[in-house]
């Protein structure tokens, strides 16, 4: 049976619609799921997710703007970006009950951040909270490049999906000015950058919590590796058949 993989999507007041690149879509179908849209709507009182969250087999983060730092006990800095209360509300609702019944989760850029204050973690509004002399983190080059490396810590679920070089060096690309400051319960942290932000954090003793702060589903057609977390993550979520196991930790 194929996974139903719910992927969230952003919502611009702008123009009034849904917006989400093709390349997530793509990613999951290539991958062997089966891809759809959630929303991220002002749903108000009638907002039951619930109901989502009972016919996913995964859910999959999107990226996106910054996540109201409300949601993690602080008030905002200068340096904050565009924030939506109606995906914060939508993501963080959906995340803690896919938490709560251990359905896999793969979790990008924004989503790492996402699924970090619904653990009860907190973020960096900005970089420059965390250093002056932090790398380049919103690369000009293309979505496929890998603008900097990530150590990958060796023994973790990402080291065995990425298959990373001699001493855990792996190439990514970088989208993003927000990051998780203190992880969330339950999270390890398993990847960062020379300049040390946290790159990747996953769930210790779930059958699929990950998530990673680039955007692999840009560099799949040029990096295997990348191409193999979606091919893990859709199989970690695909309905036991008769008889089959069930994705381990």
């Amino acid at each position: 049976m194929k996974a139903f993989i719910g992927i969230t999507a952003a919502v611009s007041e702008k123009d009034d619609m849904h917006r989400l690149p093709a390349s997530y879509v793509e990613a999951v179908h290539r991958a062997g799921g089966v891809p759809f849209v959630i929303p991220s709507h002002e749903f108000g009182d009638n907002f039951c997710p619930e109901a989502y969250v009972d016919r996913l087999d995964g859910l999959l983060l999107s990226g996106g703007g910054d996540v109201d730092p409300k949601e993690f006990g602080e008030q905002p800095r200068p340096d904050l970006g565009t924030v939506s209360p109606w995906r914060d509300e939508v993501e963080l609702s959906l995340t803690r009950i896919a938490l709560q019944r251990d359905i896999p989760i793969l979790a990008i850029c924004r989503g790492v951040q996402v699924l970090n204050v619904a653990a009860g973690g907190s973020l960096y509004q900005d970089l420059a909270e965390h250093s002056d002399e932090v790398l380049q983190h919103r690369q000009s080059s293309p979505g496929w490049h890998g603008s900097h490396s990530v150590s990958v810590e060796q023994g973790s679920r990402l080291f065995e999906i990425l298959r990373p070089e001699e001493g855990g060096q792996c190439p990514v690309n970088s989208f993003h000015h927000q990051a998780i400051n203190e992880p969330g319960d339950g999270l390890d942290v398993v990847a960062r950058t020379p300049d040390g932000i946290i790159e990747a954090v996953e769930g210790s003793g779930r059958s699929f919590v990950l998530g990673v702060q680039w955007h692999p589903e840009r560099m799949i057609d040029r990096h295997s590796s990348m191409m193999r977390l979606f091919e893990s993550f859709v199989s970690c979520a695909r309905p036991a058949a008769a008889g089959e196991a069930v994705c381990g930790g």
